[in-house]
C-alpha cells in the first residue's frame, strides 16, 4: 500500500514547478487555471525572483499548485489509489485536493485566503528547535507560558525537531534557554506568521466559511489530520479539523509513526518530508518535483 504526502510552507523557492511547465501542456494549462481563478500571474510568481512567494497569501497556493501538478502528472501514468493521503500544515489541504474532497480551483481560492487570513491574524513568529526531546521543549515552553510569554509548541516534525510559534520577543527570550538544555539548535524562521497557536484565533471563523463553501463530501482515500493523527473522510469531520488545525499543532511525526506502507511519495518542491522521515520511519519516501523524479518513481511503482 502506498500513502501520498505533500509538503507545506516553507518547502517554496524560486523556479518550482518550472521543469513541469516546460515539459507538459497538462502543467501549463494548470498554471493558466490558477491565475485565472485568484488573478496572480502565477508564471511569474514561480519562475521569477520576487517578494510576494514568502507572502503566505501567495505561497501557499504556489506551493499546493505545485504539488497538485505533481500529483496529476502521476496519477494520470499510475492511477493507484493511496491507503491515505496527508500533509503538512497547508499540506493537508494539497491532499484533499488529491483525494477529490476540494476541486482544484476551490483548492487554489481557498489557500490563498487561507494565507491571507493568517497574515492578518498576527505578526509572530516561529522558532525550530533541535536536538531535545519533546518533553523538554514542553516543560521550557510551560514554564515561559507561567511567566506570560506567549509561546507554543507548533509543529512535530521528528524526534529532536519541534517549531515553537508566539510572539518574536517572547521566542527570542528562549533562545539562551534552549541553548542552556543543549539544544543542538534554536533558530527564528523567517516568517512573519506564528501558525499552529492561539495568535491566528481571529482567523477561525472567517476560514470556516470558506470550508463550508468549497470541501466536498466525496474523499476517494482518508486524509490524517493534523490535529489527531488519525484519519477521516468526511466533509462533517474535514471542517472542524481544519478549522482546528490553525491553532494546534501539527502532529506530522505522531500521523507517520503508526502507519506501515510499502511507499510513502511526496509531491512537490523540497522533499522535506522525505527527509524528516528518514527519521522517523524505515519505509522509503519517493519525492516527485520535476520530470526527472517524476520518470523514477513511475519506474518503482507498481499498479
Amino acid at each position: 500500500m502506498v500513502v501520498f504526502l505533500f509538503p507545506g510552507q516553507g518547502s517554496q523557492k524560486v523556479k518550482m514547478g518550472e521543469d513541469f511547465y516546460n515539459n507538459f501542456s497538462l502543467a501549463k494549462e494548470m498554471v493558466e487555471e490558477a491565475s485565472d481563478r485568484i488573478k496572480v500571474d502565477f508564471k511569474k510568481l514561480l519562475f521569477e525572483p520576487n517578494e510576494k512567494l514568502n507572502q503566505s497569501r501567495y505561497t501557499q497556493p504556489a506551493i499546493l499548485l505545485v504539488s497538485l501538478i505533481a500529483h496529476k502528472l502521476f496519477t494520470n501514468q499510475k492511477p493507484i489509489t493511496p491507503q491515505y493521503a496527508l500533509g503538512h500544515s497547508l499540506g493537508e489541504f494539497s491532499a484533499l485536493g488529491s483525494v477529490g474532497a476540494l476541486e482544484f480551483g476551490d483548492a487554489i481560492e481557498l489557500v490563498h485566503k487561507r494565507g491571507e487570513l493568517m497574515e492578518n491574524s498576527n505578526n509572530g513568529g516561529m522558532m525550530v528547535v533541535l536536538g531535545l526531546e519533546d518533553e523538554v521543549v514542553e516543560k521550557i515552553i510551560n514554564q515561559a507560558q507561567a511567566e506570560g510569554k506567549k509561546v507554543w509548541c507548533a509543529n512535530y516534525n521528528s524526534d529532536g525537531q519541534i517549531v515553537i510559534a508566539g510572539v518574536k520577543e517572547d521566542l527570542k527570550a528562549l533562545e539562551p534557554i534552549f541553548k542552556e538544555a543543549k539544544a543542538k539548535r534554536a533558530m527564528l524562521l523567517n516568517m512573519n506568521t506564528a501558525s499552529h497557536c492561539p495568535l491566528l484565533e481571529p482567523a477561525r471563523k472567517p476560514l470556516r466559511e470558506y470550508l463550508e463553501k468549497f470541501v466536498k463530501d466525496s474523499f476517494q482515500a482518508p486524509i490524517i489530520s493534523n490535529v489527531t493523527a488519525k484519519p477521516y473522510n468526511s466533509k462533517e469531520e474535514a471542517i472542524p479539523l481544519l478549522e482546528r488545525q490553525l491553532v494546534e499543532p501539527v502532529r506530522y511525526k505522531q500521523s507517520i509513526q503508526p502507519l506501515n506502507p510499502t511507499l510513502f511519495i511526496e509531491f512537490g518542491e523540497g522533499c522535506v518530508l522525505k527527509g524528516l522521515n528518514r527519521r522517523i520511519t524505515k519505509v522509503p519516501t519517493l519525492c516527485i518535483k520535476d520530470s526527472k523524479s517524476l520518470e523514477e518513481a513511475l519506474e518503482k511503482v507498481e499498479g
